[in-house]
């Protein structure tokens, strides 16, 4: 457990009590009592591990964040480690490294002790991983900013208080034209659209957002004007560790599950678990997701070190996507029929971490960075 840095309750303590326990029951109803959950979290010190002591965090140091999300791994779903992600370590870096004091005591402290709830406003019906392309618009208008367009796939976008939202500012060039804005989401002109059906992390809600002419203050700009596509090029580094991190315990676990499942269950007079190519094939992915461990390991101790990890950064999320689809897979297999009920972890996690190919940008931009890295990317 994680008693050696929580201030309080270790966080393990927290899902066996305070999680688990109501994970099908969320998951059925597409939802989760994020308030709730993030307070409790909030209060034991968990949302803000490593961020300043003067906002109420511990001000560690990034390493501590991501063995707190490998310890979320241990929650039954998918749905609620992500949303508590996007609390702790998605829409708040930026506004931890860049905002005025004044944003990060309206902002960042109730984030930090779970009295609002955050969501990150990237995504758009005609952008994902083209991030550059988005066409939401925050014009100035006297000491105001009125934003006009709308977000997609936006975790805790129901049930959220303020969004980190990135919006064209100006009309300049599409990597210097954005700026993320602290935007509260009780305002006028907020549509929430509707809550979207996934095919996985159904206990996590997620919204689609338009926007009417809503007034925020100018001042809420995170940072520099112009700066919001780089600030959140920062964000996706944490996010996509995080993500990573969250994800290696899950396959754990699901190894560990088919371990036991296929021991006690027989077919041809022998368990599963015997037969070469069931304990060979398991042999196998534990090896691949121990090598993903000393990745995000060694990409994290550069990065808290000042290093530019984003080459690391992005081949260790390339991986986890990939991964995280080839475990469940494998391991679906080995419980036969039973994998295909939707009530057992195998066949959750299997729906649940499809999307971790897709979100925090896609597998295939992914490589497109390595590519660039590696000096390979035909120029446009």
């Amino acid at each position: 457990g994680d008693t050696w840095f929580s201030p309080h309750v270790p966080v393990l303590q927290i899902i066996e009590k305070e999680i688990n326990p109501f994970v099908d029951k969320w998951e059925e109803e597409c939802m989760f009592p994020a308030h709730r959950v993030f307070k409790i979290l909030g209060s034991a010190g968990f949302l803000g591990v490593n961020k300043p002591i003067e906002y109420g965090g511990l001000g560690l140091d990034f390493s501590y964040s991501l063995a707190v999300a490998e310890e979320l791994g241990n929650i039954r779903c998918g749905g609620i480690p992500m949303a508590i992600g996007v609390q702790s370590d998605m829409a708040t870096p930026a506004l931890t490294r860049f905002g005025s004091d004044e944003l990060k005591k309206e902002f960042l402290q109730p984030t930090i002790s779970g009295d609002k709830v955050a969501c990150l406003g990237v995504s758009e019906v005609g952008a994902g991983s083209d991030v550059a392309s988005i066409k939401t618009k925050a014009v100035r208008n006297g000491d105001d900013l009125i934003i006009n367009g709308g977000k997609m796939w936006t975790t805790n976008g129901t049930q959220a208080d303020w969004m980190c939202l990135l919006a064209n500012t100006s009309e300049g060039p599409p990597h210097r034209n954005k700026s993320l804005i602290c935007l509260p989401m009780k305002l006028p002109g907020i549509h929430i659209a509707r809550k979207i059906d996934k095919i996985g992390m159904r206990s996590s809600d997620t919204a689609e957002i338009f926007f009417e002419d809503v007034r925020v203050p100018y001042k809420n700009i995170i940072g520099q004007e112009g700066m919001g596509f780089m600030y959140q090029m920062l964000q996706f580094q944490e996010e996509r560790l995080w993500g990573v991190a969250n994800c290696l315990t899950m396959m754990e676990n699901v190894i560990q599950e088919t371990i036991d499942y296929t021991r006690q269950r027989k077919i041809f007079q022998q368990p599963i678990l015997h037969h070469q190519a069931v304990h060979f094939r398991l042999a196998e992915l534990q090896t691949e997701v121990e090598l993903l461990r000393s990745l995000l390991y060694c990409t994290t101790a550069m990065y808290i070190r000042g290093n530019d990890v984003t080459k690391q950064a992005s081949m260790a999320k390339l991986k986890a996507g990939r991964l995280a689809r080839e475990v469940p897979d494998s391991c679906l297999q080995f419980w036969g029929g039973m994998g295909f009920c939707s009530d057992v972890m195998v066949s959750r996690f299997y729906r649940d971490f499809r999307v971790l190919s897709i979100g925090a940008g896609a597998d295939e931009v992914m490589l497109s960075i390595i590519c660039k890295y590696m000096n390979t990317l035909p120029k446009k």
